[in-house]
Parts: structure tokens; sequence; C-alpha cells
């Protein structure tokens, strides 16, 4: 039962997106259930969004009928994944993953790091509600690492800078500057594989839930010339 409910879903995204480029497609009302939501495995979880952001970056995403969604989910919602994502504009989650409403739970702070509150957020996500996944998704160009970078001191800013200075020594030492252009990309990388480390050293809820392979944890990079989605 498992496997037909996880397959069939995965087959009728899959059809659509083939069709989406050629034909108009029929607008997807469906959400994830309970059942399917329980009968993913986290691979599945994160094979449906390698597959959405393909969609996305060849421009064929499904269309979806959001106020349908919004009805169907108005009194429970079980998301598949949880993405922690920069504060970006140009990185609007569910759509760089083509997700419906209710697919997945997105946490979101400049920087991407995981502080107390993104640490519960997370712990929510999985233990509580069920993700499957969790993807750390940094980006190119990020603008909180830039400030990093320069050691921008300004209000609350500062202490995003100090959330992602540990990125910044590790790469750079004491010399960096925000127009090497190479150099932010590789903090930027080096602060999402930071981040999901002291996600798994943090909390004892998300680690365990690892160690019994019922969620996986991975980093990820978005391409803003693009629209791709590296894996790490």
């Amino acid at each position: 039962m498992q496997i037909t409910l996880v397959s069939t879903l995965a087959l009728t995204l899959t059809l659509l997106g083939a069709c989406a480029a050629n034909t108009p497609a029929a607008k997807i009302s469906e959400v994830t259930t309970k059942p399917m939501q329980e009968a993913m495995t986290s691979d599945q979880a994160l094979q449906q969004l390698r597959a959405g952001n393909e969609r996305f970056a060849r421009g064929a995403s499904l269309t979806r009928d959001f106020p349908a969604q919004v009805k169907a989910t108005a009194e429970a919602q079980y998301p598949f994944a949880v993405v922690l994502s920069c504060l970006d504009s140009r990185i609007p989650v569910e759509h760089v993953f083509d997700q419906g409403i209710g697919d997945v739970f997105t946490a979101r702070v400049a920087g991407n790091f995981a502080n107390p509150d993104i640490l519960g957020s997370l712990e929510f996500a999985t233990k509580v509600v069920g993700a499957k996944t969790i993807v750390v998704l940094g980006h190119d160009k990020c603008g909180a690492v830039k400030g990093s970078c320069d050691n921008v001191q300004l209000g609350h800013i500062s202490s995003i800078v100090e959330n992602i200075k540990p990125s910044v020594e590790a790469v750079a030492g004491p010399s960096c500057s925000s127009k090497d252009a190479a150099l932010v990309d590789k903090i930027a990388e080096n602060n999402v594989d930071r981040t999901i480390k002291e996600i798994r050293q943090k909390s004892s809820i998300l680690r365990e839930l690892e160690e019994q392979g019922k969620l996986k944890i991975v980093g990820a990079m978005y391409d803003l010339d693009t629209g791709v989605v590296s894996f790490r």
C-alpha cells in the first residue's frame, strides 16, 4: 500500500511535468495527505524535490488549482519536506521545487543558519508533523554572506554576521572581501555544510530521527542565474 501511494504520486507528477511544455496541463487540486506522507521515505521525499526543481528550471512547472488546495489543507497539513532557506526574495522555495500548498515547510533567515528558533521549527516540522527530509538551501551571490565577509555592524544585522562568521574565518581567514565573487560562493557553501553539522550536533531529536533512517538532512545550493538547485 505504501509503495502504491508514493509511486502513484510520483508517476502522476512525472507525466504531468512531461506534458506541461506541449499541452495545457490540468490543474492539480490534490495535496499531500497523511497516508501519502506516512508512506513516503526520506529518499522519495528528496526525489520529489529534485524532480520539482528540474521542472522549474526548464520552465515546465505544474499548473495547480490553488483555491482548491487552500480548501483541502484548511484543517490539516502533511508536508513531506522542510527547507531551511535564505531570506533572499529571488528564491521562492515552493516555486523553486515546484510544490503546492501543504507540500513543504519553509524556514527562512538571512544566511540560512540554524539558531535555536530555527532548530525548534525543524523539530516541529519533522518529529511532530512528519516531514521526511530537511534541505539546507544556500545560494550564490548571497548578501548575508557578503555582509559577514565585510563584517557589517548595523543593528540586529550584526547578529546575522556573527552566525555566519565561522564560515568566513574557515574559508577566507582574516582577509575577506565581498567583491571576490568566487570566495563569497565558497563561504556560502561552507555555511551550508557547517549548518548541517550544527543541526546534528545541537538537536538530539533531529540526529536521532536521521540515525533511525526516518529523516534525511542534506545541503544544496541555488543558482540565481539558472534556477537550478545542486544538491551536495
